[in-house]
């Protein structure tokens, strides 16, 4: 696309330099840019590539809902004003393909459950373009859109985010004289109900499930719904909790997006790119938050990718992050799917002149100063440092799992790290067997031990203002079967068990001091008779730091950063193992390690200190211990921490 650099204003965004204008231009390029690849009724829109996981019919659906996204949020924001002819054109689509004669028709809610998702964001436009699409709709068509909608009334949809979109289906047929089911509402309120947890985040149904969902889903649905039901009792009375939860979750994310506007690279669906937006909009749709500092955060991450490749030089969102990198997308994920990312754009719906279009750009916390904070639903101990704008989070809380679950580490859940400068592996046998941002034991063949299933301990600020957390697991092998969908988290098998891993943080900075210890697990024989592994070798790998080639600095820097494991107590083996083609950021990751050389003692506390900056660090923490249960960190600033280690499975506590 055309450079946004020509419509650059400083004094109104001295941080991005973005404006409404900006953010109109990027959509108007990508839905201009999607109309060569439409159906000759627009009712299909199916993008270059192979087709996805769930075929061509899916495909072309995607494409149409997720663009109608785009469109209807330009052309609500404008009050109907529409020189693009968006909704003429969109029309045309709809009554193609809701029509059930028509060669270019819908998959149907009945007949495949992804049309169950694209459904309730064709919904959700109808609601905000009333009166310039729904209300022009000729009556068969109308009759049409409304037939094609009521297979949601009594479906079932999973209890994750999904719940949702039956809401958001069943409301819209409310309001326009449809049929609906009162108690499908009610009932899907109630389920999404539970999923509220701490400091207004939301988990993904009853998993430890935290990602970008969070934000992009579960924050943005429940407003949205409030609004398209007010005036009933039960929008009203949910409506101030939903802005409560909503602006405290707020405080949290706008501490998760780096000085370059890079969201985390954490959690599924990666491929949408900008929808990492969203939430900044709908706090400033629903009067939660400072507009500027919505609009700062909302408009980083926007430029980010626009300023790094993505859309292409077609127009194109494709399967990446920046460009295209296929590996990152899920078996769910077709050519239509990064289009999601249209719910970035939802700051469109709102007109010129409301305050987070006209506000001054405030500095996101990264960019005051460096900051510490405790995100105690997700477990994540959030660092951010202002000289390289770096965001990280040592991950003491979720998993996409449950207390006690033997399945593999997902590298987009599971890793100890994540951060808005690095990727974990995603591709290659990295992304399967743990290195980065991990602590495992190898067993007699090498192969690393998984988390997944930990036990949270300890999540706390010391009084100098580190973080601190702790977590336990048994060390366990998993041999999984070949095929099934991917989903983007842990997979289950056939499992052989280890010891127990401790694992303390101590996070101050760019540092994080690590303290590990074994305890002797007791388990039955593993797949294929195998014996328990009582111990074996101990790793920890550190920060997978992006790099244009595989060579090794001696100061373990790239252009990007420096990411460094410094070996402590118990460790006799260190290095930096290059990887090719393992994440999205770069053509190589450079992982920083320290092993054990021979099988590690139990009961013995190992230390090291894991570093991520953008410069080489200075002298690292020193850790000195004050008995078998206190230890002691003195950070490279003079700031002397004392930890209380937890007692060992078993041991009085």
């Amino acid at each position: 696309m055309r450079s946004l650099r020509e419509f650059d204003d400083l004094r109104l965004s001295p941080h991005t330099g973005w404006t409404r204008q900006h953010w109109a231009a990027l959509a108007d390029h990508l839905l201009l840019s999607a109309r060569p690849h439409a159906s000759p009724s627009h009712a299909r829109i199916t993008f270059p590539g192979p087709p996805g996981g769930y075929g061509t019919d899916v495909d072309g659906l995607e494409g149409f809902a997720r663009t109608f996204l785009a469109a209807g949020f330009r052309v609500a924001g404008e009050g109907g004003r529409d020189p693009l002819g968006l909704m003429d054109w969109y029309a045309r689509g709809l009554a193609a393909g809701t029509d059930p004669r028509s060669p270019e028709r819908w998959v149907r809610l009945d007949e495949h459950g992804q049309a169950k998702v694209e459904a309730a964001s064709i919904a959700l436009v109808l609601h905000l373009t009333r009166p310039w699409l729904w209300d022009r709709l000729p009556p068969l068509v109308q009759e049409q859109v409304v037939d094609y909608l009521t297979p949601a009334i009594g479906s079932d949809y999973p209890p994750i985010n999904w719940v949702w979109f039956q809401i958001v289906v069943e409301q819209f047929l409310a309001s326009v004289g449809g049929p609906y089911a009162r108690g499908d509402i009610e009932r899907g309120l109630a389920l999404t109900d539970g999923f509220a947890r701490q400091d207004g985040w939301y988990a993904d149904g009853a998993e430890r499930a935290y990602d970008h969902y969070a934000g992009w889903a579960l924050q943005f649905y429940p407003l949205l719904w409030a609004e398209m039901a007010a005036g009933d009792p039960a929008a009203d009375s949910r409506l101030p909790g939903y802005r409560d939860r909503l602006e405290r979750y707020l405080h949290d994310a706008v501490h998760l997006v780096g000085a370059d506007g890079s969201p985390l690279v954490q959690g599924r669906s990666l491929i949408y790119r900008f929808a990492a937006a969203t939430p900044f909009w709908v706090g400033a749709r629903a009067g939660a938050g400072s507009p500027g500092l919505l609009r700062r955060a909302a408009s980083g991450i926007a430029r980010h990718f626009v300023d790094r490749g993505a859309p292409d030089e077609d127009g194109i969102l494709t399967l990446g992050w920046h460009g295209a990198w296929p590996a990152m997308a899920q078996s769910y994920s077709g050519p239509g799917s990064p289009y999601w990312a249209a719910k970035g754009l939802y700051g469109l719906s709102l007109p010129a002149d409301h305050p987070v279009w006209t506000a001054v750009e405030e500095p996101l916390p990264v960019e005051r100063d460096d900051f510490h904070l405790l995100a105690r639903a997700p477990g994540w101990l959030v660092s951010g440092t202002r000289a390289d704008g770096i965001v990280r989070v040592v991950n003491h809380g979720t998993d996409h799992s449950r207390p006690g679950s033997h399945l593999t580490d997902s590298p987009l859940y599971a890793r100890l790290g994540y951060s808005t400068a690095t990727s974990p592996l995603l591709a290659g046998p990295h992304a399967a067997d743990p290195f980065d941002q991990s602590v495992a034991v190898l067993d007699e063949d090498g192969r690393p031990s998984h988390r997944t299933g930990f036990e949270t301990l300890l999540l706390d600020r010391l009084p100098s203002g580190t973080l601190a957390g702790a977590s336990r697991w048994q060390a366990h092998w998993v041999t999984s079967g070949a095929g099934g969908p991917d989903h983007g988290y842990g997979r289950s098998g056939a499992v052989r068990l280890g010891p127990w891993i401790d694992l303390v943080s101590a996070v101050r900075g760019a540092w994080e001091v690590r303290l590990i210890r074994l305890s002797p697990g007791s388990a039955p024989e593993g797949p294929d008779g195998a014996a328990p592994l009582d111990a074996g070798r101990l790793r920890v790998g550190g920060w997978p730091l992006p790099s244009a080639t595989a060579t090794v600095a001696a100061t373990y820097s790239t252009a990007v950063a420096c990411s460094r494991v410094v070996a402590g107590a118990g460790f006799d083996r260190s290095g930096t193992t290059p990887v090719a083609d393992g994440s999205p950021l770069a053509p190589w990751t450079l992982v920083p390690w320290c092993a054990t050389g021979g099988p590690a003692r139990t009961g013995t506390w190992y230390t090291a200190s894991v570093h991520l900056a953008g410069q080489a660090p200075a002298e690292p923490p020193a850790v000195s211990w004050d008995g078998p249960a206190l230890a002691r960190v003195t950070w490279p600033d003079g700031t002397l921490d004392t930890l209380a280690v937890p007692a060992a499975p078993g041991e009085p506590g």
